[in-house]
C-alpha cells in the first residue's frame, strides 16, 4: 500500500499543479521506505499504535482505545488547519471517523484487499461472529464516503450497488530495463537460462508461502530441477516457522527467505518467473509489477485479481486455489520448456497496455476533478 502511494504521488506530483499532504501515524522519525518527490508535505501525527505490541490483550484494547481517540483529535485539527478539497484514506486507518470529520472536504476511501478479508481464516465461534460484525460493518462504513474505490470488477461485484463505487487498479510500472547482470551467472542473461523463481509478500497467512514452500519440496523430489532456485522477498511473524519448514522438508538449498529490498526491478530481472501463492489479495501489485518486466506468472486462482490478469496458458497459468500439487506442476511445466517461458514472457510484458500508469491515474485525475 505504501508502494501504491508513493507511486501515485510522485506521478500527480510531476502532472498536476495540486498541493499534495500525506499524514502518517507511526512514522516515530523515520523515512518512508520508499523516496517522496520534493514538494510533497509529510505530517506525522505521532499516534504510534506500534508501541502496544507485545503488551497483553486488556493493555492493547485499552492502549488502541486511548490512541484512537487521539488520532482522531489530531488528524480533525490538522484538516481544520490545512482545509483540503479532498481527503483519501487507505482502509482501515482512519476510514471509520474520517466521514464524520467536518473539514468541508470529500471523502474517498481506498481498499486495497478484497471484500473477503474478513473471512481469510474461516474461523468459527465468537472470532467468526466478529469477522460477521466487521463485514457487516463495513457494508454501512463505505456508503458513508463520496467515493468509494476497489481494485477489480470481481471484487466489486460482491459488493453489489453502492452509490459512488469505482474501480481503479493498481499501474504496473515498468521498473526498468532487463538488466545484464543476472542471478550468480554473468553469463545467462535469458529469461529460460536464469534458473530461479521468485516470490515476493509479507511472510504471513495472505501470502500462503507455507503452500509454496510445499510445492517447492514436490518439485525438488523431481532430478530435472535440482539446479533451480526459489528466493522469496519479505518480512513478517512467519519468518522462523516457513525457515523451519524449509528444513524439515530438506530443501534449504534451493529455498532462501531474503529481506525485503527497494530494487525489486534487479531481482525481477534475475529471475525466470513469479510465483503467488496467495489465499487473497486485494490486487497482486506483485504480479503486473513483474509482468511489466517480462516475467510469466504462475499463480492460485485466489480472489482477487488473478483473472483480471492472467490469461492462462499465454502470459502465465492458472492454477485451481489450494491444489499445491498443481502449483508444483505448473512450475514444472515452464521449468522444462524454455521455449513456452520465453513465449509467455513476450506476452507477459504486454500488462503494461491495460495497467499503465498513465492510463491508471488518468482514472483517479477524473475521480477527484470530479469531485471538486
Amino acid at each position: 500500500m505504501e508502494r501504491v502511494l508513493v507511486n501515485k504521488i510522485t506521478w500527480l506530483k510531476k502532472h498536476t499543479d495540486w498541493e499534495i499532504l500525506v499524514v502518517t501515524t507511526d512514522q516515530m522519525g523515520r523515512d518512508l521506505f520508499y523516496p517522496v518527490p520534493e514538494g510533497i508535505r509529510i505530517v506525522d501525527l505521532g499516534i504510534n499504535y506500534s508501541e502496544d505490541n507485545g503488551k497483553g490483550f486488556a493493555a492493547k484494547v485499552l492502549g488502541y482505545l486511548r490512541r484512537r481517540r487521539l488520532h482522531r483529535k489530531r488528524l480533525e485539527r490538522l484538516l481544520m488547519e490545512e482545509r483540503p478539497d479532498i481527503v483519501d484514506c487507505q482502509y482501515p486507518g482512519e476510514c471509520s471517523f474520517v466521514p464524520a470529520l467536518k473539514d468541508g472536504s470529500r471523502k474517498v476511501m481506498e481498499l486495497h484487499q478484497s471484500k473477503l478479508f474478513h473471512y481469510q481464516y474461516n474461523r468459527s465461534g465468537l472470532m467468526g461472529l466478529a469477522d460477521r460484525y466487521r463485514a457487516w460493518t463495513d457494508e454501512r462504513l463505505v456508503r458513508k464516503f463520496d467515493r468509494f474505490v476497489v481494485l477489480t470488477e470481481e471484487d466489486a461485484a460482491m459488493w453489489g450497488d453502492i452509490p459512488g463505487m469505482r474501480v481503479i487498479p493498481n499501474a504496473a510500472l515498468n521498473l526498468g530495463v532487463a538488466v545484464t547482470r543476472t542471478y550468480e551467472s554473468a553469463a545467462a542473461d535469458s529469461i529460460e537460462d536464469r534458473k530461479r523463481v521468485i516470490a515476493v509478500g509479507r511472510l504471513d497467512y495472505q501470502k500462503g508461502f507455507d503452500r509454496l514452500i510445499d510445492a517447492w519440496g514436490i518439485v525438488q523430489k523431481d532430478g530435472r530441477f535440482a539446479d533451480w532456485r526459489l528466493d522469496i522477498f519479505g518480512q513478517g511473524e512467519w519468518r522462523e516457522m516457513l525457515q523451519a519448514r524449509i528444513e524439515r522438508l530438506g530443501i534449504e538449498n534451493s529455498v532462501r527467505l531474503n529481506s525485503p529490498v527497494k530494487d525489486i526491478d534487479n531481482e525481477y530481472n534475475h529471475s525466470s518467473f513469479l510465483v503467488m501463492s496467495s489465499h487473497y489479495e486485494g490486487f497482486p501489485m506483485v504480479m503486473v509489477e513483474a509482468m511489466s518486466l517480462g516475467l510469466p506468472v504462475v499463480t492460485f486462482d485466489y480472489k482477487c485479481g488473478p483473472k483480471d490478469i492472467i490469461d492462462h496458458g499465454k502470459n502465465g497459468m492458472l492454477v485451481k486455489e489450494g491444489d499445491i500439487q498443481g502449483l508444483a506442476d505448473a512450475m514444472m511445466s515452464l521449468m522444462a520448456s524454455p521455449g513456452t517461458l520465453a513465449g509467455m514472457a513476450v506476452e507477459a510484458r504486454k500488462v503494461t497496455e491495460k495497467y499503465s500508469e498513465d492510463k491508471v491515474m488518468g482514472m483517479w485525475v477524473r475521480l477527484y476533478e470530479g469531485l471538486i
